[in-house]
């Protein structure tokens, strides 16, 4: 198996063995061992979640940089719809679009652009018979790994469309290759400006064994900046947005299902209601739904940790800016096929670390966690290192953690330790007593 590139690391040296991160990530795929947390490569799941919450900047997003721009002749900018919400007192997108053309890109494809093209793909879909229901999205690559590592009865159920940053490089690449014959694919370099670290897993990991259109991915947090001293400069933009108020509400939570014009649908956001959600659609607790959109981040891709607004502040501007921009000027599939080409592969399952290869030792293992846990406070606290209690009872049975860690647990033996030295001191106290008493009788 290939192994995971992951975009979220971590800085030992920054690291003060806090639980911050071991208490927030929703995979459990944080430990603190000797002061200092580790990530599990096979649990993480990319989400963010303890860049987030770290108050010592020890974890980081990891990414490309502006300067490999120069390594391509012909350089296409893919402006996530999140980005046009991180400016103060914008009301023109056509500045964003412009700034990017002088921040030296050779062309612009708005992801905003490519959303509705799949908000008609994905309306198309839901038209299908005898398809999987609730669909569920496939815009978020931390509810896609999610569902693949924690949920794989819905695997099924994920939205078999690409989501829209690599339809938004393919269209970009194929544009540039039709108004450019001199130039071979390699010259061409599209770059996503993304406001989150999952979507560069993504890139990175050559989805489902199928290169990405995408060539490297920037922060937004990276871009901001030189992009705000860029579109100072304009007067009058030349270049204009060719995005709709459908594909730049994707940026929110709620924007990509309102654009399925269903009724029956659910969006949330935050990771912790994501997964209560999921939970219940495994259960079949929403019957009528049709639609499902989760997304990771709180607020949607404006919460991303590669942004530099507050989501919220975002999200108020990315509603302001909707009332300047048509509906929605772009592709709408008519009832005929899909095209081939925005077809996503079948996600599958990601299997779990097994306790042992061998069943037996497996359910004796399981069988030894379960007596661990009865001696165990059930606290949740994270002082042992391990986000609760369920997981340190299988580090103690995995050979990665000793039950001396659990710090409520020590202290109950620490207590029943001094009680019994405190008992045993009395009883030889009393025997001392006793002699005594008998040697002044034998004595008398």
């Amino acid at each position: 198996m290939t192994e995971y590139k992951h975009s979220v690391s971590l800085d030992k040296s920054k690291c003060k063995g806090c639980t911050h991160c071991l208490q927030r990530c929703p995979t459990e795929a944080i430990r603190v061992r000797e002061g200092c947390a580790a990530i599990s490569p096979q649990k993480c799941i990319d989400c963010g979640e303890c860049i987030r919450v770290c108050p010592y900047k020890a974890k980081k997003a990891t990414h490309d940089r502006l300067d490999s721009l120069k390594n391509y002749k012909y350089k296409i900018a893919l402006p996530a719809p999140a980005l046009y919400g991180q400016f103060d007192n914008l009301d023109d997108i056509d500045f964003v679009v412009q700034g990017l053309y002088d921040m030296g890109f050779d062309d612009v494809f708005e992801v905003a652009k490519a959303a509705e093209m799949v908000s008609g793909y994905t309306r198309q879909y839901l038209r299908s018979e005898n398809i999987p229901k609730p669909v569920i999205s496939s815009a978020c690559p931390v509810i896609v790994r999610l569902i693949s590592m924690r949920f794989p009865l819905l695997c099924k159920n994920i939205l078999p469309i690409l989501p829209p940053v690599e339809v938004a490089g393919k269209f970009a690449r194929e544009k540039a290759l039709s108004e450019h014959p001199e130039l071979s694919d390699s010259d061409i370099g599209c770059f996503f400006i993304s406001p989150c670290p999952a979507k560069v897993s993504y890139v990175k990991n050559s989805f489902s064994g199928t290169k990405s259109n995408v060539d490297a991915v920037l922060s937004v947090s990276d871009v901001y900046f030189e992009l705000v001293s860029a579109m100072n400069k304009i007067k009058v933009p030349e270049k204009s947005t060719e995005a709709g108020c459908v594909g730049v509400s994707w940026a929110t939570a709620g924007g990509e299902s309102t654009a399925v014009f269903n009724e029956r649908y659910l969006a949330a956001d935050g990771i912790e209601n994501v997964i209560r959600v999921l939970d219940q659609i495994e259960n079949s607790d929403f019957p009528e739904l049709e639609f499902v959109e989760l997304n990771a981040c709180n607020g949607g891709c404006v919460g991303g940790v590669m942004t530099v607004a507050n989501p919220y502040i975002a999200k108020a501007r990315i509603h302001s800016l909707r009332r300047y921009l048509p509906v929605s000027p772009n592709y709408h599939p008519s009832d005929g096929e899909m095209d081939g080409g925005v077809v996503m592969p079948d996600v599958e399952s990601i299997p779990q670390t097994p306790l042992s290869d061998d069943r037996a030792e497996a359910v004796r293992m399981m069988s030894d966690i379960q007596e661990i846990r009865k001696d165990l406070p059930d606290l949740d606290c994270g002082s042992c290192g391990a986000p609760t209690c369920a997981a340190f009872a299988e580090d103690i049975v995995r050979g990665e953690a000793s039950a001396d860690d659990c710090v409520v647990f020590m202290r109950h033996v620490f207590h029943d330790y001094i009680k019994r030295h405190v008992q045993q001191s009395r009883i030889a106290e009393e025997k001392t007593a006793d002699g005594e008493n008998e040697r002044r009788k034998a004595d008398t």
